[in-house]
């Protein structure tokens, strides 16, 4: 089975700032915990909640991946690339900070709140040039089956990042078993489950549950209800 790490849901860090909440997996602003730094070269995994008509002030990165999924409502996106653009529940966000950018993100919506996950990815080029991509994705495509939403190369399905990893996003009927084959020998996994109840290499797990496993080839994983999964293929060493 290799080796796991279980992050259950309410084990997160919680912040809460009125017009922000958010829910941090590793370690991030004011939540510290060394026990929770990263997993392998992923950095960040935030389930953030931004209440309408607020947003996150111009603010700069670097050499990092950052990559945004809207779980629900739309997310207005400027940089200092010259991008204006909206997110919307669908879509992939990807932004290679590089050499460094600023930023801003507000709910133009003044009747409900956006729902989006915030994930930082380690790079392994640093001081590239910065970059900017969105896609819309085809939820169809992930009926049963894992749809590729990241990739290293440009060529790939989906939005591509600089770094040796895969994400795909899966939404299971209850009782689909399936399987993942790890792309890269030495990589790892991490599952972040959307939504329902899901069993991967015999570990149950919940909604907003977080499982990595490393020193493996390959997994399975059964929905136990209808569930919507998240995985993340990334290098453990980097």
């Amino acid at each position: 089975m290799g080796n796991t790490i279980l992050h259950k849901s309410e084990t997160r860090g919680n912040s809460n700032h009125g017009w922000l909440k958010s829910r941090h997996t590793f370690s991030f602003a004011d939540y510290y915990n060394q026990e929770r730094m990263h997993f392998g070269a992923l950095r960040v995994l935030n389930d953030d909640i931004v209440e309408a008509g607020m947003g996150f002030g111009t603010h700069p990165h670097n050499n990092m991946e950052i990559i945004s999924i809207p779980i629900e409502g739309d997310l207005e996106h400027k940089d200092s690339m010259g991008n204006t653009a909206v997110i919307k529940q669908g879509d992939v966000q990807v932004m290679s900070a590089g050499t460094g950018i600023t930023h801003s993100e507000y709910n133009k919506n003044i009747d409900k709140p956006v729902k989006f996950l915030q994930i930082w990815v380690l790079p392994d080029k640093i001081n590239a040039s910065p970059r900017y991509g969105q896609i819309t994705l085809n939820p169809a495509e992930r009926k049963n089956k894992f749809q590729q939403i990241i990739s290293p190369n440009a060529d790939e399905t989906g939005m591509w990042i600089h770094q040796n990893a895969w994400f795909h996003l899966g939404k299971f009927d209850k009782g689909v078993i399936t399987e993942y084959a790890v792309k890269v020998k030495g990589n790892g996994l991490y599952a972040f489950i959307l939504s329902g109840d899901a069993t991967i290499s015999n570990q149950k797990l919940n909604s907003r549950d977080g499982f990595g496993m490393w020193d493996i080839d390959i997994i399975s994983i059964k929905a136990d209800s209808d569930a919507e999964i998240l995985l993340m293929e990334v290098p453990m060493a980097f």
